[in-house]
């Protein structure tokens, strides 16, 4: 759950302008202010991102089932030497963001490039409505219907068909890695048996199932003035609200407020975050979403439950035929299923409380690495990344004993 980039977007322009106005002293002409010149790529995450660094790309395109054209990419060793490949790893990005999340950092701290130089399959995911996917078959993203979905539709269409076609490609079962949301994504898919089974191993980044003990009060104050509701009922969307958000987050940055003590608003305190890239970051960041998954998200906090989106008893009975969502069972996840998580103290979205009780309900005994000092974007830019996270990830895929050639 990114909130760190662009859940600002959510709260509607005047909410903001109020909020800020409060926190600066001011009322600020955002548009005027921003000087981050975030790019609008023409090419894609390949081109944009990837090759740049030394690493052989290739784009490609798959289909859900509801008709979202979704964008994949496959990138090698920048060694340049011709092997056998390794065993396929999917990366799987959180809210706001997409398959670039993996590439923020330098080539020695950034896990999309630390797994391909040795000598994974890497596959980046790249869910519906983000800017490396490729829209619909048949709706525009002007139309609202195209913003109809929430993360069930991103776990149970967008990560299945993923996990399927890299399957297909590859004949080989899937490791798959997810941040935040795409744990959410993740731990739902795995419920499903025609999808886990595809599946070799999962690597969870501040894993999410329940949201419930939460203490991030940014978000909290956003649950509790209803906003996610207001922007359901209005049919807000976020394609052109997260360049809004963007420029906000930028001009909040540039002086008026300190950047880490918004942060750690949103996500808890981050102990190896480089404040001084929060430009880079927001380079390509944030990524379109739609109100509703951010109301289900909202949902998950409210109602303490891991479950489908809630439409309300008559509209659940139609498409549940039931008065309340069906909940996603972590106990039907296969206690076969290698799992390894890794989660930190000071994150104020994925709760020690919360996953505690993701743990208790999983019928097998993750893998896992906890780190006291670590917020929930240090599990993903920290400074220390390589050391503190990800040399252990990639011992827990030597142990699964389909691992690459390393």
């Amino acid at each position: 759950m990114e909130f760190s980039a662009a859940v600002i977007a959510v709260t509607g322009f005047f909410f903001i302008s109020l909020l800020l106005s409060t926190a600066v002293g001011s009322t600020v002409d955002f548009m005027a202010v921003s000087n981050l010149r975030r790019k609008s790529p023409t090419a894609g995450l390949c081109a944009s991102v990837i090759e740049p660094s030394g690493f052989p790309c290739s784009e490609h395109i798959t289909q859900t089932k509801d008709g979202y054209v979704l964008g994949l990419q496959r990138v090698s060793s920048s060694s340049g030497s011709v092997q056998p490949r390794g065993s396929p790893v999917l990366l799987i990005h959180g809210l706001f963001m997409a398959g670039d999340a993996w590439f923020m950092d330098s080539s020695n701290q950034s896990l999309g490039f630390i797994l391909a130089d040795r000598g994974f399959d890497v596959w980046v995911g790249n869910v519906r409505g983000t800017r490396w996917s490729h829209g619909h078959v048949s709706l525009s993203e002007k139309d609202k219907k195209f913003w109809d979905w929430s993360w069930q539709e991103l776990a149970l269409y967008d990560l299945g068909e993923m996990i399927r076609y890299i399957n297909s490609v590859t004949n080989s079962n899937v490791f798959v890695v997810g941040h935040s949301q795409g744990t959410i994504m993740s731990l739902a898919a795995f419920t499903q048996p025609d999808i886990v089974q595809m599946v070799e191993a999962a690597a969870l980044l501040c894993p999410i199932s329940y949201l419930e003990h939460i203490t991030a009060q940014f978000v909290l104050r956003l649950v509790k003035l209803h906003l996610d509701e207001v922007c359901v009922l209005l049919f807000l969307d976020f394609p052109d609200w997260s360049n809004l958000g963007t420029r906000i987050i930028d001009m909040m940055c540039d002086g008026h407020v300190e950047c880490g003590d918004l942060l750690t608003s949103i996500t808890g305190k981050n102990c190896c975050f480089n404040n001084s890239r929060i430009d880079s970051y927001l380079e390509f960041e944030p990524h379109p979403t739609s109100s509703k998954n951010l109301h289900h998200l909202f949902q998950m906090i409210r109602k303490g439950t891991f479950a489908m989106y809630d439409y309300g008893m008559w509209k659940n009975m139609r498409y549940y035929s039931k008065l309340e969502p069906p909940v996603f069972e972590l106990s039907s996840i296969p206690s076969s299923l290698p799992i390894w998580m890794g989660y930190g103290g000071n994150d104020a979205l994925a709760d020690v409380s919360d996953v505690k009780h993701t743990l208790k309900e999983l019928p097998s005994k993750p893998n896992l690495l906890y780190l006291e000092n670590y917020g929930h974007i240090d599990f993903l830019l920290s400074v220390k990344s390589k050391e503190d996270v990800y040399d252990s990830m990639l011992a827990f895929f030597s142990s699964v004993g389909r691992s690459s050639s390393y």
